[in-house]
């Protein structure tokens, strides 16, 4: 299966969670075998020396563990505040629709290591601005950063690049 017929499967759902939002649900290209491996390795081609894969939770999880999987190199949860049992670092961050926190274990990464940031969507860029930074805090440095979808109205990228202007910011469709 090719790139674009693999990311056709994502569907805009208007007015979800809340009236004005067009959330983009991915669960049609996760349920189709050939488009989610076709995904996953697109995703993995895009950072030959990363070292760990870091997914945001929930759906970042399911791109970054796979791809960990397939390039043979671990994997990083960037959780939402209060999920992960040992000591954190913890950044707040605005998305979309409100204003949420994540966490990273602050001994998942080994001093200097590169690390894939992984998610779904780039919105308004403040969760991979936050995961950016506690990536960093954490001794790890972002080596890339891919998102299955960007769009591109809400300007997420510019916010991205002015606080990691050296990472290549991939993402695999942009609406």
């Amino acid at each position: 299966m090719d790139l674009g017929r693999a990311l056709s499967l994502i569907r805009p759902i208007p007015d979800y969670p809340k009236p004005g939002i067009l959330f983009q649900d991915i669960t049609p290209l996760l349920a189709n075998p050939e488009a989610f491996h076709r995904v996953i390795s697109e995703i993995a081609s895009l950072d030959a020396q990363s070292e760990i894969a870091a997914g945001i939770e929930a759906r970042g999880f399911i791109f970054a563990s796979a791809v960990a999987l397939q390039k043979k190199i671990g994997f990083v949860p960037v959780r939402k505040k209060g999920k992960l049992p040992s000591a954190t670092y913890s950044r707040s961050y605005g998305l979309e629709y409100g204003v949420d926190e994540i966490e990273i274990h602050q001994d998942a990464l080994t001093p200097g290591c590169k690390v894939t940031l992984i998610d779904d969507v780039l919105a308004t860029g403040g969760t991979l601005e936050a995961a950016v930074a506690l990536i960093a805090d954490a001794g790890g440095v972002v080596s890339s950063i891919v998102v299955l979808l960007e769009i591109a109205s809400l300007e997420g990228r510019t916010r991205i690049e002015k606080i990691a202007p050296d990472v290549p910011l991939h993402a695999l469709v942009t609406i």
